[in-house]
C-alpha cells in the first residue's frame, strides 16, 4: 500500500434539501481535491438530512428515500467524484423494490458505486430496516470498512470489521449535544450558533465540553487504538432540524492520536495522510495477534435479546 491522503468534512445540511446538500458536498469535495485528498467522507444522511426524519410517516419516508445506485442523488454523487477525481463517501435513506428502507452510506468514484452499507442499529424512524452485514472494501489498495454512528458504540462491531481486514474505518455520525444519563450531557442553545460570529467563545465552550468533544474523546481514540486502525470520523455542524451539532470531524491514527480535525464554526474539511507502517507499529496490532478466542468465543456468542435505547428520543420513539 502507498500513503493515502484522506479528507473528512463537516457542514450544516438542510433537511430534505438534496440539491443544497449535494452542492455543498461538491464544493467541499473540490476543495479537498485541490489540497491533495484522494478520498473525502461526509456525515450520516449528509445528502438528505437526518433528525427531521423522526417525524416522518412511512409514505413520507418512501418519498424521501431513493434507490441505490440508480437514484438521482447517487448518480449526481458519481458525477461529482468524476469531475473532481476524488472518491466520495456520503449518506442517505435508501428504499428497495419491496418497499424496505435503510439508513445507507455509499462510496463512489468516477466509475460508479464502489460499495454501500446499511446501518446495523437504526433508530431515527421506525420504518427503517436494520442492516445485516459488515462491509469491507478497497480504496486505492487500502482495506476499508464502514460503521454508521450508533454502530460504533457497540464495540464488537468495530472489532469485527477490523478482524475482517479493515485498516481504515469510516465513521459517519450525527451525534453529540443531546441529553443522556451521563454527567454533563444536554442540548446546546441554538441562539449560541446564531451569535457565533460575535461570540464564538461561548459556543466553543459548549461544543468542546461534556456535551460535545470531551464525550467524544472518552471513546473514539480507543476504537482506533485498540484495533490498530485509522478512524475517519465525520459529523455535521450547525442546526440539524431543531438540534445543534458541533462538528469535530477528525481523523485518528492507529496510535489513537488526532491527525487532523475540523475546528471552524462553519463548513470545513480536514486532511491527513495515512501511512501503512503505522498499522503494524501500533499496539493494537500486537493485541489482536495475542487474542485467545477460545476463552471468550462462547461468551461473546451467547444468546442475547438486543434492547436498543437512545437517550434523547421519547419513550414512544424508543419502542
Amino acid at each position: 500500500m502507498q500513503d493515502l491522503t484522506v479528507a473528512t468534512a463537516q457542514f450544516e445540511h438542510k433537511s430534505w434539501d438534496k440539491s443544497y446538500n449535494l452542492a455543498t458536498i461538491e464544493r467541499l469535495s473540490q476543495k479537498a481535491a485541490s489540497e491533495g485528498a484522494k478520498v473525502i467522507a461526509f456525515h450520516e444522511c449528509s445528502i438528505t438530512g437526518y433528525t427531521f426524519a423522526r417525524k416522518l410517516d412511512r409514505e413520507q419516508m418512501l418519498e424521501l428515500a431513493e434507490f441505490v445506485p440508480n437514484g438521482p442523488s447517487v448518480t449526481r454523487l458519481i458525477q461529482i467524484a468524476r469531475r473532481h477525481e476524488i472518491t466520495i463517501l456520503a449518506g442517505l435513506f435508501e428504499k428497495d423494490e419491496n418497499g424496505r428502507m435503510y439508513k445507507c452510506y455509499v462510496c463512489v468514484d468516477g466509475e460508479g458505486l464502489k460499495t454501500k452499507y446499511h446501518k446495523l442499529h437504526p433508530f431515527i424512524n421506525p420504518h427503517l430496516t436494520p442492516g445485516s452485514a459488515y462491509c469491507v472494501f478497497e480504496i486505492h489498495g487500502w482495506k476499508c470498512g464502514i460503521l454508521i454512528c450508533y454502530d460504533n458504540n457497540i464495540i464488537e462491531n468495530v472489532r469485527a470489521t477490523s478482524l475482517l481486514g479493515a485498516d481504515v474505518l469510516f465513521m459517519p455520525h450525527v451525534t453529540m449535544c443531546t441529553p443522556s444519563s451521563r454527567p454533563g450531557a444536554g442540548f446546546v442553545d441554538p441562539r449560541l450558533w446564531e451569535n457565533r460570529h460575535k461570540d464564538p467563545t461561548s459556543l466553543r465552550i459548549e461544543f468542546d465540553g461534556m456535551k460535545g468533544r470531551q464525550w467524544l474523546m472518552k471513546w473514539l481514540p480507543a476504537r482506533a487504538y485498540d484495533n490498530a486502525i485509522y478512524a475517519v470520523f465525520s459529523n455535521p455542524i450547525g442546526m440539524d432540524d431543531d438540534q445543534l451539532k458541533n462538528g469535530c470531524s477528525m481523523i485518528i491514527d492507529p496510535f489513537g492520536d488526532i491527525m487532523a480535525e475540523c475546528r471552524k464554526l462553519d463548513d470545513d474539511v480536514a486532511l491527513a495522510t495515512l501511512s501503512p507502517e503505522k498499522l503494524q507499529q501500533a499496539g493494537g496490532h500486537r493485541y489482536k495477534n495475542a487474542r485467545r478466542p477460545a476463552l471468550y468465543r462462547d461468551i461473546l456468542g451467547q444468546d442475547h435479546e438486543p434492547v436498543q435505547k437512545v437517550a434523547w428520543l421519547s419513550k414512544k420513539q424508543n419502542q
